[in-house]
C-alpha cells in the first residue's frame, strides 16, 4: 500500500484542536491537540533561539511525561531529538553526548547529576525543561552562572521537510559498539501509519504508554501512531502494575503495547483466570493487548488473554525499521502463538549468508525492505556494508516464513548455540523451561566446551514461594527435548539482566555463567 509520508508537526494537525491528545494520571492533566501544538512550537522557538537549527542534535534526559513528549516534537521540528536513558552513567552520557555531537542537553530541574557532570565535561550546554501545574513546558537557560534561571526567548525557524533527520537513536550495542540510527521524519511517520493501520486505530481510541519514551517502542508505537489517527494517549510518569489496571479503568483505555516482562508483571497480579467475572476493573474497553521488543512465549500469551479477556498481538520491530515490521493481525484474522505476524506494508524475505532468498518453509535471516527503513547508518561504512545487500536490510534475526506470510522468529543469528555442529536455537528452549509451572523466567544459552565447542546451559527465575530444583528441570527437559538440545547446567537466580527496554541481555547471562 502506498503511504504518504509528512513531518513530525503534521501528526498534530489531524485531529480538532479541542480533542484529547494527552492525559497526564498523575496530575489530572489533559492536553488538547491544538494546546499540544502551541506548546511544541513555542519549544521550537525557544531551542531555535538557544541556536538549535537544522541537523543539530538535541540530546535530553527525561522521566516519561509531557515534557518529554513536547521536547521531542519540538527538538525535531527545529533540528533532531536525541533522546537518551536518564538512568545512564556518567561515562554513558559522556559516550552518547559526543557521539550524537550534542548542541544542548534538556535536563528537569533537580536530579540527573550524572548528566550534569558529563555535559559539563563535554561543554555541552544545560537548559531546563520543566512543566507548570497547569501543564504548560518550558525552555529555561541554566547554562549561564545566575542566581535565577532565565527564560530563553523565542526566534522563528524554517520547518523541516520529510527528507530531514528528526530522531537519532543507538542501537543497543549488544553485538559491538552502538550505531547511530537517523530517523528521517519520512520513516517515523509511515511507521506510525503502518502500526495504525494494523489495529485499525481511530480518534477513539485510548492507548496507554508504559514504554519509556527515549525508545523507539514508547515513541512510534504508543505515542505517534495514536497520535497520527487522532486518538488519546495515556502517560503516567513511570510503570507500575499496582495502579495499572486503575489508571486503564479511569481513562478508557482501549490498548496497551508493552515488552513481555511488563505483560508478565501484571499477569502476577491478575486473579484467577478461569473466572472472567474476577478480571480488573479497566480490562472491560480493551480491544487488543500488543507485545513487542522481545520474545512472547506462547504460554504468557494464553494467559494474557485469559487473565484480561483481550487478544494479544505480538509484533516484531526495530530501531532501523523506525519501530514495526510485522504483526499478528486483529480478530477475526488468526493470531499465532510464537509467530510475529505478517509484514505490515513491509517486505520480508528469508535471506542465506550469500544474499540468495530462501524458499518458503526454510530458515534464514531475516530481512526487511520498506519506506519505514533507514537507507544507512550514520558514518558507519562498515555496518552499512554488512547489513544492507540489494536494497534488503539485514535484521540479523533468524527466522522462517510460511505459506500465508506469517514469520517466525528462531533466534538471534549471533545467539546461535553450536553444539558440534548442531544449530540450537535458545529461545526454543527457553519456550520449554517456561512451561514448567514454577519457571517465571528463562533464559538459555552457550558455554564454553572442550568436546562440543559449546554445550547448552540455562538460568532460570522461579515463581514466588516455589523451591523446584535443578535436578528436577534437568528432568523436566530431558522428558521434552532431544538430548543434544537439553541445557546440561540449569542456574537458578534471582533476577535475569534486562535492557532499559526489557530485552533479556543473553550475552551478559552467558558471560557470568561462562565458567559456572
Amino acid at each position: 500500500m502506498s503511504v504518504s509520508s509528512f513531518t513530525l508537526p503534521q501528526f498534530l494537525e489531524r485531529a480538532p484542536a479541542d480533542a484529547i491528545a494527552i492525559v497526564l494520571p498523575e496530575q489530572n492533566i489533559s492536553i488538547t491537540y491544538g494546546n499540544l501544538r502551541d506548546q511544541v512550537q513555542a519549544v521550537a522557538e525557544q531551542l531555535a533561539a538557544a541556536g538549535v537549527s537544522r541537523g543539530d542534535r538535541v540530546a535530553t534526559a527525561l522521566t516519561n511525561g509531557l515534557p518529554v513528549i513536547v521536547s521531542f516534537l519540538a527538538a525535531g521540528l527545529v533540528g533532531t531529538a536525541a533522546p537518551l536513558n536518564p538512568a545512564y552513567k556518567e561515562d554513558e552520557f559522556r559516550f552518547y553526548l559526543e557521539d550524537t555531537a550534542a548542541k544542548v542537553l534538556l535536563l528537569p530541574p533537580d536530579g540527573a547529576d550524572d548528566a550534569r557532570r558529563a555535559a559539563v565535561e563535554r561543554g555541552v550546554p544545560i537548559l531546563t525543561i520543566d512543566m507548570d501545574a497547569a501543564g504548560t513546558v518550558s525552555l529555561t537557560d541554566r547554562s549561564a552562572k545566575a542566581s535565577a534561571e532565565r527564560p530563553l526567548a523565542r526566534k522563528p525557524f524554517t520547518p523541516p521537510t520529510v527528507d530531514d533527520v528528526a530522531l537519532v537513536l543507538h542501537t543497543s550495542g549488544s553485538t559491538g559498539r552502538p550505531k547511530r540510527v537517523p530517523l528521517k521524519h519520512a520513516n517515523l511517520s509511515i511507521s506510525a501509519q503502518n502500526v495504525a493501520r494494523s489495529y485499525a486505530l481511530t480518534s477513539d481510541d485510548v492507548s496507554l504508554c508504559v514504554m519509556p519514551l527515549f525508545h523507539v517502542h514508547g515513541l512510534v508505537a504508543s505515542t505517534l501512531a495514536t497520535l497520527a489517527s487522532g486518538g488519546t494517549v495515556v502517560v503516567p510518569a513511570k510503570f507500575s502494575p499496582l495502579s495499572f489496571w486503575r489508571t486503564a479503568r479511569d481513562h478508557n483505555v482501549t490498548w496497551y503495547s508493552a515488552v513481555p516482562t511488563l505483560h508478565q508483571l501484571l499477569l502476577a497480579r491478575a486473579g484467577d483466570p478461569s473466572d472472567p467475572s474476577r478480571r480488573p476493573a479497566g480490562t472491560e474497553k480493551l480491544r487488543f493487548i500488543r507485545s513487542c521488543s522481545a520474545s512472547l512465549p506462547p504460554a504468557v500469551m494464553h494467559a494474557l488473554e485469559a487473565a484480561f479477556g483481550a487478544p494479544v498481538l505480538e509484533a516484531y520491530g526495530m530501531t532501523e525499521a523506525a519501530h514495526q515490521m510485522s504483526s499478528n493481525p486483529l480478530p477475526p484474522s488468526e493470531r499465532r502463538p510464537g509467530s510475529v505476524g505478517c509484514g505490515t506494508d513491509v517486505k520480508i524475505s528469508i535471506m542465506d549468508k550469500v544474499g540468495n532468498h530462501l524458499p518458503i518453509g526454510e530458515a534464514g535471516e531475516v530481512v526487511i525492505q520498506g519506506p519505514n527503513v533507514i537507507t544507512g547508518y550514520e558514518n558507519n561504512p562498515e555496518a552499512n556494508a554488512s547489513s544492507f545487500v540489494d536494497g534488503w536490510f539485514r535484521t540479523g534475526d533468524q527466522g522462517v516464513l510460511d505459506d500465508k506470510g506469517y514469520l517466525t522468529l528462531v533466534a538471534r543469528i549471533k545467539e546461535l548455540i553450536n553444539r558440534g555442529g548442531e544449530k540450537i536455537s535458545p529461545r526454543e528452549i527457553d519456550e520449554v523451561l517456561q512451561t514448567h509451572p514454577s519457571v517465571a523466567e528463562a533464559v538459555c544459552f552457550g558455554v564454553p566446551h572442550g568436546t562440543w565447542g559449546e554445550e547448552v546451559a540455562a538460568a532460570v527465575v522461579l515463581r514466588e514461594g516455589e523451591t523446584t530444583t535443578e535436578a528436577d528441570l534437568l528432568a523436566f527437559c530431558k522428558e521434552r527435548m532431544a538430548e543434544f538440545k537439553r541445557p546440561k547446567k540449569i542456574h537458578i537466580t534471582q533476577a535475569i539482566p534486562r535492557t532499559a527496554t526489557g530485552k533479556i541481555q543473553r550475552g551478559a547471562v552467558a558471560k557470568a555463567y561462562a565458567q559456572a
